[in-house]
């Protein structure tokens, strides 16, 4: 055994561990996003077997842009949720759910099993997830009426920070 690899290979390796340990169980809230209080990234998104549609032609009210993916066990627990939310909030909240890093086919079987009562878009490339920097699903972002993205939450949306978040939106009013 040649103990000079051995040493150089523990040198390099044992840092490495040490801060991959250290990164287990952090937040990924701690790294904050830098959109809040921004202009929301323009992306064109496809509706699910229909037509493709810029995300500013829904300016005048707020959208709520949730990325999920049918693979994705939060997301089943969150869609409920905006369903309901989508339902009572009505013509003042436009809610749009934004396929991410899956297929057409499985997002269809998804929404045939569970309905749903907003749009449903693809993302081709994932090209608006990358805009919003999205780094996994479910991430919600909440733009308001002036197209200004008001705030991001990580994980399933709770019911109290939906309304909250949607109340002070729409108490800003239309621009």
């Amino acid at each position: 055994m040649n103990w000079k690899n051995v040493t150089i290979v523990a040198l390099i390796s044992i840092p490495l561990l040490v801060i991959l340990a250290l990164g287990f169980g952090l937040d990924p809230r701690a790294v904050p996003s830098v959109l809040p209080g921004k202009a929301a990234p323009e992306c064109t998104l496809r509706a699910i077997g229909g037509e493709s549609r810029a995300l500013s032609s829904f300016r005048g009210r707020p959208v709520v842009l949730n990325f999920w993916a049918s693979w994705c066990v939060p997301c089943e627990a969150e869609h409920l949720l905006l369903q309901d939310a989508a339902r009572a909030y009505g013509e003042r909240v436009q809610f749009l759910g934004v396929v991410y890093q899956d297929e057409e086919e499985n997002a269809r079987r998804y929404l045939a099993q569970k309905t749903s009562t907003y749009p449903q878009m693809m993302d081709p490339a994932s090209r608006c997830a990358i805009d919003y920097g999205v780094a996994g699903v479910p991430e919600t972002f909440f733009i308001d009426a002036a197209g200004t993205v008001a705030a991001k939450e990580v994980g399933p949306v709770n019911p109290a920070g939906l309304s909250r978040t949607l109340g002070q939106m729409l108490a800003r009013g239309m621009p």
